[in-house]
């Protein structure tokens, strides 16, 4: 069941660990494109701490309101914490953007004007050693968003096979050495904790660019088959544009190039009439374009930006809009 948080009324629990957020990637430009009224309704699939959902609501006021999910208990404390001022315009439910449709049903909303995603994992989630997402400090390989269920980093580096094991790594890494760090894990097992592992690739992996860990790849090959990032993406698109009233938009915020291709190739798909084979003369797939790309091109980060905040350097922003179909 959905754990929904009202952030109205009661008191506010103090920050978990005492992080403050900071603004979120490309925020100005969410705000640019979904362009929020008061009066519409709109839906963060990824709310995190709350940054863009802020933004949403407050260029909503005083009539808007934002339905906002996250699978990570402690994101939504802080999110409720950020958005307590909005009271009965924020609904603030644990749950993936997979569910989207359903959750709007729950509680009783039609369409959305507004869509927005902000992929992967994010500073506070990395800034934690328990939750393992990161080798800069000690702490078990978990990587799970919602660590109340599912398996863990550590049981995919200690239960497969080393041809599995190698294919992930460069699947969802596209790690060059793979083969090599799958060999050097699956002797060394068990492994349970992000320093070891980090280590083990590191002397596994003769040499590599100065500006990159040699574990980076791999523990985005991780962090993505443990959450099934790249399938939820998939299955939650068509979804997503369900859910969306005509002339609305969605805008995806993605961080490394698997995520950009599923969405982009998507957007490109549904903005087209016929996606029958180019050698094909005569049109039989029977399908109708029911969107419009916005961004032909995805946005960057500003300079300025990436200086306060390196982490953007990677973002890159995708819009559509929903056709109005007659």
């Amino acid at each position: 069941m959905n754990d929904t948080i009202n952030t109205g009324g009661g008191s506010v629990a103090s920050d978990p660990g005492g992080y403050f957020p900071h603004q979120p990637v490309l925020y100005q430009e969410i705000l640019n494109v979904i362009a929020p009224e008061s009066g519409g309704v709109y839906l963060d699939g990824t709310l995190g701490a709350g940054g863009h959902a802020e933004g949403i609501l407050k260029a909503s006021a005083p009539r808007g309101r934002l339905l906002g999910l996250d699978l990570d208990p402690e994101a939504l404390a802080i999110a409720r914490q950020r958005l307590f001022d909005f009271q009965e315009r924020a609904t603030l439910i644990k749950a993936s953007y997979l569910s989207a449709t359903d959750v709007l049903a729950e509680i009783g909303w039609g369409k959305v004007d507004g869509i927005i995603l902000d992929l992967g994992v994010s500073s506070m989630q990395i800034d934690r050693p328990g939750r393992g997402f990161s080798f800069q400090e000690n702490g078990f390989l978990d990587m799970r968003f919602n660590q109340d269920r599912g398996q863990t980093a550590a049981d995919l580096v200690n239960t497969l096979s080393e041809e599995d094991l190698a294919n992930l790594i460069y699947q969802y890494g596209e790690e060059r050495f793979s083969r090599r760090i799958a060999r050097a894990i699956v002797a060394a097992r068990p492994v349970d904790t992000t320093q070891e592992l980090a280590a083990l690739i590191e002397k596994a992996v003769p040499g590599y660019e100065s500006h990159i860990h040699p574990a980076t790849r791999t523990f985005q090959a991780l962090r993505i088959a443990t959450n099934k990032e790249l399938e939820t993406l998939s299955a939650a698109l068509p979804r997503l544009i369900d859910c969306l009233a005509p002339g609305g938009r969605i805008a995806i915020i993605s961080f490394h190039s698997l995520e950009d291709r599923i969405v982009k190739q998507f957007f490109r798909r549904e903005s087209q009439d016929c996606i029958c084979p180019p050698e094909q003369p005569i049109c039989t797939c029977g399908h109708t374009a029911i969107l419009k790309v916005v961004t032909k091109k995805p946005v960057r980060a500003s300079a300025q930006e990436i200086n306060q905040n390196p982490r953007s350097r990677s973002a890159k922003l995708r819009v559509a809009e929903k056709l109005s179909l007659t």
